[in-house]
């Protein structure tokens, strides 16, 4: 069996679908999702990413909506990349790392900041961004 990750995938239109990928990769037009990990061929529904704004690769569907990721790093954690804040188009403000942003290329991955978030990583699609703004030294926290 192929692995499976778990996702959050949010249009850009707002809609939000939650499920399980074994096909996303960022340089395929579409993937598919379905409602839970399953065996088998079954391929389930397909997203295009041009109509999305992000896939959140997630710990837990659910999540805990009373908790708000902390926009900086914590001073001593070492961190890949180079640091970046995400200005979606919608007004969400993403803060994480990132080793591959090419405003050419469709889209991106961001590691988030906050070590505690529900998200592991998040594919930000470059058509749903307004910014992106890299980042000081003076966003660490001490």
């Amino acid at each position: 069996m192929l692995d499976q990750a778990k996702i959050v995938v949010r249009y850009a239109d707002g809609k939000t679908l939650k499920g399980y990928s074994h096909d996303f990769s960022p340089f395929a037009a579409s993937f598919h999702i379905r409602d839970r990990a399953l065996g088998g061929p079954q391929e389930g529904q397909e997203v295009f990413i041009s109509d999305l704004k992000a896939v959140f690769f997630v710990r837990d569907f659910h999540g805990d909506n009373s908790r708000e990721d902390r926009k900086h790093f914590l001073a001593g954690n070492m961190i890949p990349g180079r640091k970046v804040q995400v200005i979606f188009k919608d007004g969400e403000v993403l803060v994480g790392s990132t080793a591959g942003y090419d405003r050419h290329r469709p889209g991106f991955f961001v590691f988030p900041a906050d070590p505690r978030s529900n998200n592991i990583r998040v594919y930000v699609v470059m058509a749903a961004i307004q910014d992106v703004h890299f980042l000081s030294a003076s966003l660490i926290e001490q």
